[in-house]
């Protein structure tokens, strides 16, 4: 075997051993994808019962909760990035990262200073690349987040917005994640998560409509200290679900191009094996043909 046909087929070997990697790896990925879709369609509801409960307090009372405030002068603004541990999703962290630095541009324009806070590892990665400093990291949970996660996430996010900028804390959190639409298409997106905005609105009601009349035990302050906790770490939860679901179908698409891009490389490489050895043959025989033509001629001559 010559040195180049060599070549070829140690290339042919590693690409059919990285394809059986990226084909397991979409296996793994379209496996996982049914269950992180039941697991967001399981948590969507309660997310909009609870945003439901909070709005109708928000709007039937005249309380003037910390959480629901809008503060005079907004100096710091938290960002929590949803980003993924592992890598080989495709453009999934890098469109999620893009989208905070985006917001922290339309952020810096309004005067206003962004504090990243990061889940995944991609994205802690991100910032010390650039060495840029972060306000707290979570790692190991993006493909598989648990509630207990969220609601540590969500308890360092409202004990700083609670402090404010003055004493250290922020007086904005944001979120930025990826959507989960369908199987082809997850999309970034940003949302602000305090001062409590009610994201679900209702419709006006007409005027012979009779609007409900809400009573609130003990107060409606006692009411937001109750629902609001469970709020916040439900939608973030419900965030990191979505962004967790994203994640699998981006590594199923990558994945699936990863091994058809694989197959198109092992195809190549055989072709050019092909013309190699023949090639060789070739040569071979032409030395051959050529030997023996100068051995005739070496005996007509004696």
């Amino acid at each position: 075997m010559g040195a180049q046909q060599r070549v070829y087929r140690q290339r042919i070997n590693s690409t059919t051993s990285l394809k059986k990697i990226f084909s397991a790896m979409e296996l793994i990925a379209t496996s996982r994808i049914a269950k992180a879709r039941a697991a967001v369609a399981a948590s969507t509801p309660y997310a909009n019962a609870i945003t439901r409960a909070v709005s109708a307090v928000a709007t039937y009372s005249n309380t003037q909760h910390p959480l629901i405030t809008e503060k005079d002068e907004v100096r710091k603004a938290a960002v929590l990035l949803i980003t993924s541990d592992r890598g080989m999703a495709g453009a999934y962290s890098a469109n999620v990262l893009k989208a905070g630095e985006r917001l922290g541009e339309l952020l810096r324009a309004r005067g206003v200073e962004p504090v990243p806070y990061v889940v995944g590892r991609k994205g802690v990665a991100y910032f010390r690349f650039r060495r840029r400093d972060t306000a707290q990291e979570w790692t190991g949970f993006s493909e598989a987040p648990q509630h207990s996660d969220a609601k540590e996430v969500g308890d360092v996010l409202v004990d700083a917005f609670l402090k404010g900028s003055v004493e250290g804390g922020v007086d904005e959190i944001h979120i930025v994640y990826t959507h989960f639409v369908n199987m082809v298409t997850q999309t970034p997106e940003v949302i602000r998560l305090l001062p409590l905005e009610v994201v679900e609105g209702e419709e006006a009601p007409d005027e012979d409509d009779v609007l409900p009349l809400y009573e609130f035990e003990p107060n409606a302050e006692a009411v937001f200290d109750a629902l609001l906790p469970s709020y916040i770490s439900s939608r973030i939860y419900n965030c990191m679900l979505q962004a967790a679901a994203s994640e699998q179908a981006a590594r199923q698409r990558a994945m699936k191009s990863a091994s058809d891009n694989a197959s198109d490389l092992i195809r190549l490489y055989t072709r050019l094996a092909n013309q190699a050895r023949q090639a060789e043959i070739t040569q071979e025989i032409s030395e051959i043909v050529g030997g023996a033509d100068a051995l005739a001629s070496a005996g007509v001559e004696n």
